[in-house]
């Protein structure tokens, strides 16, 4: 893996705070000229240190408050249990993160819903047909006080 310089990380570092961010806006704020930062931009692209754009959306405007977070223990923990309860999970497209956890859990999900209603009808239809589930503990964000896609480096 080639090593980032400290050019590299700025560019990563203003990228992440907002992609939209044009080359040339890029470059104006490293006192750069715009195409060696194009080049590096698209060389990290490339590398896959940066692995797409999003638009990060407000949950409450597009109608998804509701934050459930999972806890998944499995019954059984051969691979081919794990690999099948992992490609289930992401074909169902409520979770936006699941992680397979060391520890007392197996999994942990989160999950954005509309209401808990909809949370009710995602585990009774959805995740209670997955053969594998031991036990589903959940648990209902109150309050996000902090949320981040950035790395710091």
């Amino acid at each position: 893996m080639e090593r980032l310089d400290d050019i590299d990380l700025k560019i990563l570092r203003i990228l992440q705070e907002d992609s939209k961010k044009t080359t040339k806006e890029v470059s104006e704020l490293l006192n750069l000229s715009a195409s060696p930062v194009y080049e590096r931009i698209r060389r990290l692209e490339k590398n896959g240190y940066i692995k797409k754009y999003v638009a990060i959306l407000d949950k409450r405007l597009v109608n998804q408050p509701i934050t459930a977070i999972c806890m998944v223990s499995l019954r059984y923990h051969n691979e081919g249990f794990i690999e099948k309860f992992e490609r289930q999970i992401k074909a169902l497209k409520e979770v936006q993160e699941c992680y397979h956890m060391a520890g007392k859990v197996d999994f942990f999900l989160k999950i954005n819903l509309g209401d808990l209603d909809e949370y009710h009808e995602f585990v009774r239809l959805k995740l209670s047909k997955i053969e594998n589930i031991g036990v589903l503990e959940s648990y209902f964000v109150l309050k996000e006080i902090y949320s981040t896609t950035a790395y710091y480096f």
